[in-house]
C-alpha cells in the first residue's frame, strides 16, 4: 500500500502538523523493528503497549514521519506528521481507502468454527478465477485486516477475508472497511459462549458481518435459527445446511468425500460431513460471483487443510489425524463423528480441554463423554482438568495429567498400526504429543 499525501489526508482527515511533500507515494510500517526509509510510522496501542513511545526509533531506522495522538510528540527530524486521535482508526481508514483504489470483489468470513477452512477452500476456488489474495494464516482482527488490505495489488480482482471476534461489535468493525460483497456466516455455535453469554448473543455477533454489505451482494449463511431470527433481511439472503434437498453425499472415506449439490459434483480431498457444509458455503458464493460450477469443482478438489486441522501423518507405524487447532463443542463433535465412522480400526481418540466455554465448560465435557457412547473405538485418551470429565460408560477410557505420558501410553499399548485422532483447543499443544511420538 502505497499513498501520497494528499490521499493520507483525505482517508484519515488527519491535522497536518508538519509536511508538504505530495510528490512521494509513502508506504507505511507499525513495526520499528523492520520500518524503513519511504515509511510513515503508525503507533499502535494495545493493553501492555504504546507504539508512540517507539517513534524515535522509527525516525532512527528511517522512517519519513509517523503519526501521533500526542500533539506534544514533536520530532524535528520527522519529514511528516500527522495528528489522529486514534492510530488504530488511521490504519483501518488507510487500508480502506486503498482497498477502494484496487476495488476487489470481496468476500468476507466468519463463524464459530471452520471459518479458516472455508477462506482456504474459498481461495482454492477463487485463485483459479482471477488474481486472489486472502488473509494471511489466522490474523482475522483489525490488524490483520489491516496488513491483508495493504498487500492488495493493482491487479488484485479477488479479496477473500477472515473475521474473528473475542465480543461484541468487532465484526461489525471490520465489516466497516472491508465492507464486502459477499459476507458468508460458516456458523453460530458455543465457541466464546463464556464472553458472549449466550448463543443468541453470539449468533447476533457473527451476523454483524453483514451491517455493511454492499446492497447488491449476499448473505450466505448457515441455515440457524437464531440467523434466521436476527437477520434483517435487508439484503439478499442464501441459506446452506446438510439437510438441503439438492444435496447429496455420494462417498464418505476418512479422507474424501464426493458429493452432488444442484446438480453437479464435487469432490473434497479432506473427510467430514461438516466439510461437506463448509463447501456448500464456497459453492453458494462462487455461484453468486459469476464462476462456473466446473471451476468451483476443480478448485474444491486441490484444496488441502491446512496445519493442525485433520492434518494426516504417518508416525512410526501409526497413523495419526491432528485436528487440534481449535476445539469447541460443535467441532469436536464433527471431528470424532467423522474419524470413528469413517476409519478402520484399530482407532483411538486423544481429547483435551475445550476453553472458553464459560459457566457451562464442565457440562459441556460430559456431554462430549456421552456423545462418544454412540461409536466404538479402542481408547479414549484424555488431557486436561476438563477433558478428564470425558468419560463414556461403554469405552477405555484413560487420564493423564501429561501429554508426555499419554504418547508413552501409546506407544506401549496400542498396535503399532492404530489410526489416532487429536483434538484439542490450540492452549493444549497437542503438537507436543507428536513430537513424543516421533522420538
Amino acid at each position: 500500500m502505497k499513498l501520497n499525501l494528499n490521499e493520507i489526508l483525505k482517508a484519515t482527515n488527519a491535522e497536518l502538523i508538519k509536511g508538504n511533500n505530495n510528490d512521494f507515494l509513502f508506504a507505511f510500517s507499525t513495526d520499528t523493528r523492520t520500518i524503513k526509509s519511504g515509511e510513515i510510522y503508525i503507533p499502535l496501542k494495545g493493553e501492555t503497549f504504546d507504539g508512540e513511545n517507539f517513534i524515535q526509533n522509527a525516525l532512527n531506522e528511517g522512517a519519513n514521519g509517523y503519526f501521533t495522538s500526542d500533539k506534544n510528540k514533536i520530532f524535528d527530524e520527522a519529514e511528516i506528521i500527522l495528528y489522529v486521535k486514534d492510530t488504530k482508526e488511521a490504519y483501518l481508514q488507510l487500508a480502506n481507502f486503498y482497498k477502494n483504489k484496487i476495488k476487489p470483489y470481496t468476500i468476507a468470513i466468519t463463524g464459530s468454527s471452520g471459518k479458516t477452512t472455508v477462506k482456504e477452500m474459498m481461495y482454492s476456488v477463487f485463485k483459479n478465477a482471477g488474481e486472489t489474495v486472502k488473509s494471511i494464516l489466522n490474523h482475522n482482527n483489525e490488524i490483520g485486516l489491516c496488513q491483508t488490505l495493504s498487500s492488495l495489488k493493482k491487479t488484485t480482482k479477488y479479496l477473500i477475508v477472515e473475521m474473528g471476534m473475542r465480543g461484541a461489535g468487532e465484526i461489525e468493525l471490520l465489516s466497516k472497511y472491508a465492507e464486502p460483497d459477499i459476507a458468508v456466516i460458516v456458523n453460530a455455535g458455543s465457541a466464546h459462549i463464556g464472553r458472549l453469554g449466550s448463543l443468541l448473543n453470539i449468533a447476533k455477533a457473527k451476523c454483524e458481518i453483514a451491517k455493511y454489505l454492499n446492497p447488491d451482494g449476499v448473505l450466505i449463511a448457515h441455515n440457524n435459527p437464531l440467523i434466521h431470527q436476527i437477520n434483517d433481511k435487508q439484503h439478499q439472503t442464501i441459506y446452506f445446511d446438510l439437510k438441503d434437498e439438492n444435496l447429496e453425499v455420494k462417498e464418505m472415506t476418512s479422507s474424501s468425500c464426493l458429493f452432488t449439490y444442484k446438480g453437479y459434483s464435487y469432490k473434497l480431498n479432506v473427510a467430514g460431513e461438516h466439510n461437506i457444509q463448509n463447501a456448500l458455503s464456497v459453492i453458494e458464493a462462487g455461484l453468486f460471483a459469476g464462476l462456473t460450477p466446473k471451476l468451483i469443482a476443480q478448485g474444491l478438489k486441490e484444496f488441502s487443510p491446512i496445519e493442525k486441522r485433520w492434518d494426516i501423518q504417518e508416525i512410526n507405524g501409526f497413523k495419526v489425524i491432528n485436528d487440534s487447532y481449535n476445539s469447541n463443542p460443535e467441532s469436536v463433535k464433527a471431528a470424532l463423528k467423522t474419524f470413528l465412522l469413517y476409519t478402520p480400526s484399530p482407532k483411538s481418540v486423544v481429547l483435551g480441554d475445550m476453553g472458553e466455554l464459560g459457566l457451562n465448560e464442565e457440562e459441556y465435557h460430559i456431554e462430549t463423554g456421552k456423545f462418544l457412547e454412540q461409536f466404538e473405538c479402542d481408547y479414549v485418551l484424555t488431557i486436561g482438568d476438563l477433558a478428564k470429565l470425558i468419560k463414556p460408560s461403554n469405552l477405555k477410557t484413560v487420564h493423564f495429567e501429561t501429554k508426555k505420558e499419554a504418547a508413552e501410553f501409546i506407544k506401549n499399548n496400542l498396535p503399532n498400526n492404530s489410526n489416532i485422532l487429536l483434538k484439542a483447543s490450540r492452549f493444549m499443544k497437542f503438537e507436543e504429543i507428536i513430537e513424543e511420538l516421533n522420538k
